[in-house]
């Protein structure tokens, strides 16, 4: 009986191969997540910037529309804490805090868009202060 030589070439068997191609994939993964730092952000994990707050009132047609449920979900997508409530007097009012670019997208949001059916005639917001910590753990409807 012969011996047969090996086919195997310098650049590696197939199975190596694979593995390193694996292991690229994997860093290129975790390089991406590490760079991802506006979703770390918005949890409160890693800060990006400083943080600022401010009270807010909103006027016009802003209850029975869902107003305060859709400005709790845009306030979640933007990684803004802080509440809202309806009052007495037919607005909304609430709190805003988080880092200064995503709390004044929210500002925008309350004063152009709203729910759906809403019409804002006008939004006050209060003087933006800093702050050195989160005062909320999200942003909620207080009833």
């Amino acid at each position: 009986m012969q011996k047969q030589k090996s086919t195997a070439t310098k650049s590696g068997s197939p199975g190596l191969k694979l593995t390193l191609l694996i292991l690229v994939i994997l860093i290129t993964i975790v390089i991406g997540i590490f760079q991802q730092g506006n979703n770390v952000a918005s949890k409160g994990i890693v800060r990006m910037g400083k943080l600022v707050a401010c009270d807010f009132e909103v006027f016009g047609i802003v209850q029975g529309v869902f107003f305060r449920k859709h400005t709790e979900k845009q306030a979640k997508a933007l990684g803004v804490r802080g509440w809202c409530m309806n009052t007495r007097d037919g607005t909304v009012k609430g709190q805003l805090e988080g880092e200064q670019k995503p709390v004044d997208e929210m500002k925008i949001w309350l004063q152009t868009k709203g729910s759906p059916t809403s019409r804002i005639d006008k939004a006050v917001f209060s003087e933006m202060k800093e702050i050195e910590n989160y005062t909320f753990n999200g942003f909620g409807i207080k009833r």
